[in-house]
């Protein structure tokens, strides 16, 4: 258990039979309506550079730690893992909506859920699993229709607007409200951590103008706030600022507790965003 994060109010830090997690305030608050979290690397039994809670099949991990890993964090949830739908995650900005017929897809059975960053449902019956190594976790729920959506937002992701996507398709599908979707942004590299090339900035510009904003030169290089691009994106759909809330941990700075793509030079396991609706 890490006590680094005791004074982040935003963020609780658990442990429980070993595995160690993340849950956000805002969505503590309702406990008996969903359960969440977000994984570290700590708690599993994946070795080398997976250790330990390696949460990705599409790896060189054997696959048994992998499934292992699972039915720890799926124990320490009180989850069932045939209930879990995961993300195919191609750093776009599709939203696929779940329903109970998903059930399992992708860890117990073949998935067709293919070129989808995010995932939305209100059904009872399904858990959404999206995955990470420094990219940004976007947690959304609507209290009053009781729908969640999770949304990995890569800096491609980001550019393209998927947290407007995700807010969008719960709009469209289930007539939520903008105003009432409680955010929640996890772990992810910070502006400390991400430095990019001429590239990546023109790409951020192109597509939404007012990112280059929260970008500054440091060392030389663009350092962009993911983060930051992300709370005006909610904003700018209606999302109340009261209702975000940020876990402000930068994965890369805290590669001993989390899976860092950049920080481990590539070679790091996954963690995963989980989320559903208790029935």
């Amino acid at each position: 258990m890490d006590n680094r994060f005791e004074s982040n109010k935003n963020i609780t830090y658990k442990s429980k039979n070993q595995v160690e997690f993340i849950q956000f305030s805002n969505l503590l608050k309702y406990e008996n309506v969903i359960t969440h979290c977000f994984t570290t690397r700590r708690g599993g039994v994946s070795e080398g550079q997976y250790e330990s809670l390696n949460m990705a099949f599409n790896k060189t991990d054997d696959r048994r730690n992998v499934e292992e890993n699972y039915k720890r964090v799926a124990s320490a949830l009180n989850l069932d893992i045939e209930s879990m739908v995961f993300s195919n995650q191609v750093h776009q900005n599709r939203i696929r909506v779940v329903t109970e017929e998903d059930r399992g897809k992708g860890i117990i059975r073949e998935s067709d859920i293919i070129g989808y960053d995010g995932l939305v449902t209100n059904s009872k019956e399904v858990t959404l699993v999206t995955f990470y190594a420094d990219c940004v976790p976007v947690f959304l729920f609507d209290p009053e229709k009781t729908v969640i959506s999770i949304a990995h937002s890569g800096w491609r992701g980001t550019a393209m607007g998927i947290s407007k996507e995700a807010v969008g398709k719960m709009k469209e599908v289930f007539s939520c409200e903008p105003r009432n979707i409680v955010a929640a942004v996890g772990p992810s590299i910070g502006k400390c951590c991400f430095e990019v090339g001429d590239e990546v900035y023109d790409e951020f510009k192109s597509k939404i103008e007012w990112s280059t904003e929260y970008c500054d030169i440091i060392d030389k290089k663009w350092h962009f706030d993911l983060k930051a691009i992300i709370k005006k994106t909610l904003l700018d759909e209606g999302v109340r600022e009261e209702n975000i809330v940020f876990s402000e941990i930068c994965t890369k700075c805290n590669k001993d507790i989390f899976f860092s793509h950049r920080g481990d030079n590539g070679k790091t396991g996954t963690m995963a965003g989980i989320m559903k609706v208790n029935g």
